[in-house]
């Protein structure tokens, strides 16, 4: 079996770095996996890609401001190459691509997996463009043939939003860690916060963008915070000017550091105190699953239809509404009361293992798939 996965870029995204650890694992287990890449560059290209075998196409000129145009362009000529059993659409934001696909390529495109990696009800959305959006999802269920969610919760959420999706949807919990990764969390955890002295260290992980709302967790943490408590976050993205401005006027800056992108920004999470998500919406987040490796305290928005069940119904986190300064507020103000449950949070991030993901996703791809006629490996792969 051969299934082609497309990426826009190495640029940092929780998209890429699930479907880069799934190509990786599928590799592994001696599937023919091929890796297409519109550009080559990005900031997780050293981290996660440095042995990693992949296809790009040759650049005329810069074109991530048109990335996805370019991997309309190029793309069909890959899958008429190589003749995949299936197409890995590995997120939302690529199944623009998906239809493209179908538009151009007719029966000669393969079978399409999509997983479905962020959230459908979109309430941030003006009604005019929520109802647009809407439009879009339902179209979904014509061009996309096996639908993953990445929590049980969702599959009411895809029904809902694609109707034509019923019976053509798996859950498959997302592949956030790999047994390792959640084994060195878990241990490393302890000794670097139990030394703690002074305030309470919080961190947060996400790309600096409109959907994190990071100003309401600067704006909670200029409200709640003690003044000996601080505030890391890591990540980059186009709002880190206008986040440094606000941490000025708001006179945190010499409390708040805005680390920027690092590689595996999990790893740090064992020396800090509690974990922080503002987001607006999302999927099911890649880093409520590091935090739970971590056994760290969490405060997090209700930012997806799945963060009741990821975070054990609220056991494991201490869960506000979206956009909620004050209970953002009072949450970090009372942060210091949180305790974790590592045996149950260390339980519960297991579920998220690429090991437990993958043999789910290749049965699925299975069940996709078409008879195919013999062909020869003429995947030809760069760096």
């Amino acid at each position: 079996m051969r299934i082609l996965t497309f990426l826009y870029s190495f640029e940092p995204g929780g998209v890429e770095r699930v479907a880069l650890r799934l190509v990786r694992a599928w590799r592994a287990e001696g599937v023919d996996a091929p890796l297409f890449m519109g550009r080559a560059d990005g900031a997780m290209r050293e981290e996660m890609a440095a042995d990693l075998a992949y296809e790009v196409p040759r650049q005329p000129f810069a074109i991530g401001w048109i990335e996805t145009l370019w991997m309309i362009a190029t793309l069909p000529r890959v899958i008429v190459r190589l003749r995949p059993d299936a197409l890995f659409c590995a997120g939302n934001s690529y199944t623009i691509v998906a239809l493209a696909m179908k538009l151009l390529l007719g029966r000669r495109c393969p079978p399409i997996l999509a997983k479905i990696s962020n959230d459908l009800e979109r309430r941030d959305m003006i009604p005019p463009v929520r109802w647009l959006y809407r439009r879009w999802l339902h179209l979904h269920g014509a061009f996309i043939d096996h639908f993953i969610g990445m929590e049980h919760p969702m599959e009411g959420e895809i029904t809902n939003a694609i109707p034509a999706a019923i019976g053509r949807i798996s859950i498959i919990p997302d592949p956030a860690l790999d047994e390792a990764q959640l084994v060195r969390l878990h241990h490393a955890v302890g000794s670097a916060r139990n030394a703690s002295a002074g305030g309470i260290r919080f961190a947060a992980i996400g790309r600096l963008a409109p959907q994190k709302n990071v100003a309401l967790m600067l704006r909670a943490f200029a409200c709640g915070a003690a003044s000996l408590d601080s505030l890391t976050i890591y990540g980059d993205g186009p709002e880190h000017a206008t986040l440094s401005a606000l941490c000025r006027n708001l006179g945190i800056e010499d409390r708040v550091e805005l680390a920027g992108h690092v590689p595996d920004p999990a790893s740090r999470l064992p020396d800090f105190d509690v974990f922080l998500l503002s987001s607006d919406y999302e999927g099911v987040p890649a880093v409520i699953v590091e935090a739970l490796a971590a056994g760290l305290p969490i405060i997090a928005t209700r930012c997806s239809v799945s963060m009741a069940a990821l975070t054990g119904h609220g056991a494991l986190a201490h869960l506000i509404d979206t956009g909620d300064l004050q209970a953002f507020s009072a949450a970090i103000r009372d942060a210091g009361r949180l305790r974790q449950d590592r045996a149950a949070s260390l339980a519960q991030a297991r579920r998220f293992t690429v090991e437990r993901a993958s043999q789910a996703y290749l049965a699925c791809f299975q069940a996709i798939r078409r008879p195919a006629p013999t062909r020869q490996n003429n995947f030809l792969s760069s760096n």
